[in-house]
């Protein structure tokens, strides 16, 4: 098993934690930037050296920004690299040896925000929306040819992501969200049903087991998506009334 992080302190806490539960594993640990394409090859390639042909791949990391149109090029770059492009990146590196062998799997994380949307973060949400996009497209492209590929669209959990004062690198007294964007969008999707991870892990290992491609650790996301789908007007109308609510309209 490799794990992979941006933020080292996070990498090695994690390190620590699989250790105490499963201190039979062997367990290597990588800092990488997975917005970047050399880095992510680099990975891969380390990877496969030292343990072999990957099985699995889980490409989990995200970032939101709690900002609209106005968000700065800079801003949507950087979230489409790492929501989407990340995963462009890893899949064509594993894409080769899986064919080659026939076998493979890729777990892209993804967002409930990927089938519905997430108010207040416009980068969040294109992102996310194009991460589901690459995840089917992967899934018709190949699953015929033994690559096995689900997408996770959760709502809230509890991560850093959505509680940015978990961050290890962060000061326990710091102010992580002190825009008030950030505030806000932070309680609409805390307003959400919350998981833990534990909850989440279930839900994908069971889904992993039957190969299921649309995973949704909160059921109600699937009748969601149903209504979006069987009358798009009504569910921007109701989109546009909540976003009133939350902006004070």
């Amino acid at each position: 098993m490799s794990l992979v992080d941006l933020d080292a302190v996070a990498l090695d806490r994690s390190l620590q934690e699989l250790a105490q539960v499963f201190p039979e594993v062997k367990v290597s640990s990588h800092q990488v930037d997975v917005s970047k394409e050399s880095e992510v090859i680099a990975l891969i390639h380390q990877v496969t050296e030292t343990s072999g042909t990957i099985d699995l791949f889980c490409g989990n990391a995200g970032i939101g920004t709690a900002l609209g149109l106005d968000a700065p090029n800079q801003v949507w770059q950087s979230t489409l690299d790492v929501n989407l492009m990340a995963h462009v990146y890893a899949a064509r590196a594993l894409m080769p040896a899986w064919l080659d062998r026939g076998r493979g799997y890729y777990l892209l994380t993804a967002s409930a925000a990927g089938l519905l949307t997430n108010l207040g973060d416009a980068p969040y949400s294109v992102s996310k929306h194009g991460a589901v996009a690459l995840a089917e497209w992967m899934s018709i492209t190949y699953g015929d040819r033994g690559i096995g590929v689900s997408c996770l669209c959760p709502q809230g959990v509890r991560t850093p992501l959505l509680f940015p004062e978990m961050k290890a690198s962060v000061a326990p007294d710091s102010d992580s969200a002190s825009a008030p964007e950030d505030a806000v969008a932070l309680a609409v999707v805390r307003a959400q049903r919350i998981l833990e991870p534990s909850e989440v892990a279930e839900s994908v290992v069971n889904a992993l087991a039957t190969e299921q491609f649309l995973i949704l650790p909160h059921e109600e996301v699937a009748a969601y998506e149903q209504a979006r789908a069987s009358n798009r007007e009504r569910w921007l109308s109701a989109m546009r009334r909540l976003q009133a609510q939350i902006s004070g309209g």
